[in-house]
């Protein structure tokens, strides 16, 4: 489920999420940039497990999103999950939030005012 909040999209997921699944979130995150919705918050709150071989995968995501002027945060991870993305390298290249909300209001600190850039192409 997703959901729009202001010119923050925020991607609710649930459910072990291997390779398949990663790979599905990383082309939904492809057509939101496309679309022109470079601000994403993913809230892996309902997740108990994801392969770490697809976290750079959603890292790499991020990096398309920052070119659109956006940004990509993960948040409601547990420790475990935590464990999982640092494991991963990705720890410093996605900022994590305890939730959703923090996760949206960071966005403000970007610059609310900034707009976002459209979309141009996947390098």
């Amino acid at each position: 489920m997703q959901r729009e909040e202001g010119r923050v999209t925020v991607v609710y997921l649930d459910g072990e999420l291997g390779l398949p699944e990663l790979a599905e979130v990383s082309e939904e995150l492809l057509r939101l940039a496309s679309a022109g919705r470079a601000r994403v918050v993913l809230d892996l709150s309902g997740v108990p497990h994801l392969d770490y071989r697809g976290v750079r995968a959603l890292a790499a995501r991020a990096q398309l999103l920052r070119r659109q002027g956006g940004d990509l945060k993960l948040s409601g991870l547990s420790p475990y999950l935590e464990a999982i993305v640092r494991a991963a390298g990705a720890h410093s290249m996605v900022e994590r939030f305890a939730s959703a909300g923090e996760a949206q209001r960071a966005f403000g600190r970007m610059g609310a005012g900034a707009p976002e850039r459209p979309f141009a192409s996947v390098a």
